[in-house]
């Protein structure tokens, strides 16, 4: 029996969402995921939008707020979560002027985060590429949760970019163990593009992955697809499929 529910980062779907919202939450639920992360509300009144979800038997499990607005509008963003019963906010992406000082990151997650559990949501910092190279014999990633305070920054591991940086998302599982929720479930092409692809495709151990998920603390496992060559409809139902047959 599965000890994790299974959601999608809207992202993946942007182009669905911007031309009707509610339409691709309904599609995503008849698909048979149980929640989303956001990445954007698209002008949606948060009451209105919660009542949606409720309506789908969808969870807002968690948000992708881009930095800078944790950090000018925190509140506010605490706020639109709180009401949609959202209990984790998610840091998804650094800006290349971020990327030379992530001791003052770290700085400015810690005061985020302990706002947030305040608040009762959990701050959860996104991986990609850059933050896995190495300063002396350390990831700026291990760097950055190493001057963090684990009760306010989680890790949400993307096991794409692990895999794309030459890392084992098995081991950064193992380190973080008791230090996620979230978790990105990609899959990445055996050819040389190395690109995104649809779960059970491509070279990703996501058996091995998946099979590790019950000694972590581990809730959502969360399907994102940056780049979809056909139908992004076409690419979860096969993601989640994979998934299920598990």
């Amino acid at each position: 029996m599965m000890n994790y529910s299974i959601a999608v980062q809207l992202y993946t779907l942007l182009s669905e969402c911007e031309k009707d919202f509610y339409g691709t939450l309904s599609r995503v639920s008849a698909l048979g995921f149980q929640g989303v992360e956001l990445a954007g509300y698209y002008g949606k009144d948060a009451k209105e939008l919660k009542e949606k979800l409720d309506e789908l038997q969808l969870k807002a499990v968690s948000s992708h707020v881009p930095l800078e607005r944790l950090e000018g509008n925190l509140l506010v963003e605490l706020n639109y979560l709180k009401e949609l019963n959202c209990k984790h906010i998610v840091c998804p992406f650094l800006k290349e002027d971020r990327r030379d000082d992530y001791l003052g990151l770290a700085k400015s997650l810690n005061r985020i985060g302990k706002v947030c559990k305040e608040n009762g949501i959990t701050l959860s910092y996104h991986n990609h590429e850059f933050e896995l190279e190495k300063e002396l014999d350390k990831t700026h990633l291990e760097l950055l949760f190493e001057n963090t305070h684990s009760e306010y920054l989680q890790a949400e591991l993307d096991v794409y970019w692990l895999t794309f940086s030459g890392e084992n998302p098995i081991e950064w599982m193992n380190q973080y163990k008791n230090r996620m929720s979230l978790i990105h479930l990609k899959d990445m092409t055996t050819d040389n593009r190395k690109t995104f692809a649809e779960l059970g495709t491509g070279g990703v151990n996501l058996e091995g992955i998946m099979n590790k998920l019950p000694d972590t603390s581990i809730e959502w496992v969360i399907i994102e697809q940056d780049k979809c060559e056909g139908s992004p409809f076409e690419s979860i139902e096969k993601s989640i499929k994979y998934l299920e047959a598990m």
